[in-house]
């Protein structure tokens, strides 16, 4: 195949632009190897990325379970992060809530996965060996929270109504409604699993919720004519994220856990020694991201009658 002038003049373009030889890139590629898939995708890594703590086979299953939400996860942090930079229209904002909420409807059913693909009795042993690690210290998932809406609807239900909705992150921090996994708030007194995430991630967090302060999804949407703000699209499309996020999700996740740790009708607590339960239901911490899209019943009832 003749090489097109056209595509030549753009190269030499492109590396003038940045002092750059054209010849001698031509004469790296010249010397480079052709990709491969397993080279592109990194194969031999991600199948190596896979430690267990135990000889329990089903402790793989968990391992690669939560890698792979990891994975999507950083999936949903790009979407988001092109709606942070962008000003899109109604067409263009909707179809990327929508890709969101796909990547969250594939971790709801991958519960399955958890509940149905391990066995109880290993489940209930090969963890004691995970402490005091908790599925609560995942640091991309509180990304999602602080990229998708406002600090008010993460505070505490507790306290929601006590703080001032244009909160700043350091003051919203120690009332984030997760807190409630890891400190006594009659005490005041944290666990190590909440200690070791915060000095690991704290002022990560409030460097990142400063960037999305005015670029969450929510103040974004905000920002939008009022015309736009009413279009069915798009209000659908944000109603069924949040409920997807907020109660499929955690719902699949809360049954999943119960089907493991509620043994002869008691409670086991998590390996992070989180009230995970009142932690996770939604009907305790009502988190909700676009509260104005919802009713007042709507509200009432959030995390009810599922």
């Amino acid at each position: 195949m003749k090489l097109d002038s056209n595509i030549t003049s753009e190269l030499k373009a492109k590396y003038e632009s940045i002092d750059q030889d054209l010849e001698v890139h031509l004469e790296g590629l010249l010397h480079s190897k052709p990709i491969n898939y397993w080279d592109y995708i990194q194969t031999d890594v991600l199948l190596n990325l896979q430690k267990p703590r135990t000889d329990f086979p089903d402790e793989m299953v968990f391992i690669m379970y939560h890698q792979i939400s990891e994975l999507l996860f950083k999936m949903i942090l790009t979407e988001i992060k092109q709606v942070a930079e962008n000003n899109f229209g109604v067409a263009e904002f909707a179809e990327k809530i929508m890709r969101v909420s796909r990547y969250f409807d594939v971790l709801t059913s991958s519960f399955s996965i958890m509940k149905d693909g391990m066995s109880i009795e290993q489940y209930n042993q090969f963890r004691t060996a995970l402490t005091p690690a908790s599925g609560f210290q995942s640091a991309q998932y509180r990304m999602v929270e602080f990229a998708s809406t406002e600090l008010i609807n993460l505070i505490d239900k507790r306290f929601r109504d006590k703080v001032s909705k244009d909160i700043c992150c350091n003051n919203a921090f120690e009332q984030l409604y997760w807190q409630a996994a890891g400190k006594d708030y009659k005490t005041g007194k944290k666990t190590y699993t909440l200690s070791a995430f915060e000095e690991r991630y704290k002022e990560e967090f409030i460097r990142f919720s400063k960037y999305y302060e005015d670029k969450n999804l929510w103040s974004k949407y905000k920002a939008l004519p009022k015309k736009d703000r009413a279009h069915k699209l798009l209000v659908k499309a944000m109603r069924h994220y949040d409920f997807t996020v907020n109660v499929k999700w955690v719902m699949a996740h809360y049954n999943t856990a119960n089907h493991y740790l509620n043994i002869g009708g008691k409670t086991a607590e998590a390996t992070g020694g989180s009230e995970w339960v009142k932690y996770m239901h939604p009907k305790y911490q009502k988190r909700i991201f676009f509260p104005d899209l919802w009713t007042t019943q709507e509200i009432q009832a959030w995390g009810t009658n599922i």
